[in-house]
């Protein structure tokens, strides 16, 4: 069974020397960063909300929409 994309995060941020979703973590933050600062973000879950959808595809390669 494919390990819960939730828990993946939470392992990548408690442990930041281990380079294992760091570079997802690095690609999704640099988005996030950007939409928010755009003036586009209405509210603080649309935020939250990209980040982890960001997340989810840089470390699977999936579309998190397709859901």
């Amino acid at each position: 069974m494919e390990e819960d994309i939730g828990k993946r995060l939470v392992r990548a941020l408690k442990d930041p020397n281990n380079i294992e979703g760091q570079e997802s973590i690095a690609k999704a933050m640099e988005l996030t960063k950007a939409y928010a600062s755009s003036g586009s973000a209405t509210h603080f879950s649309t935020v939250t909300k990209l980040f982890f959808d960001l997340f989810e595809m840089f470390e699977t390669g999936k579309d998190p929409r397709a859901k």
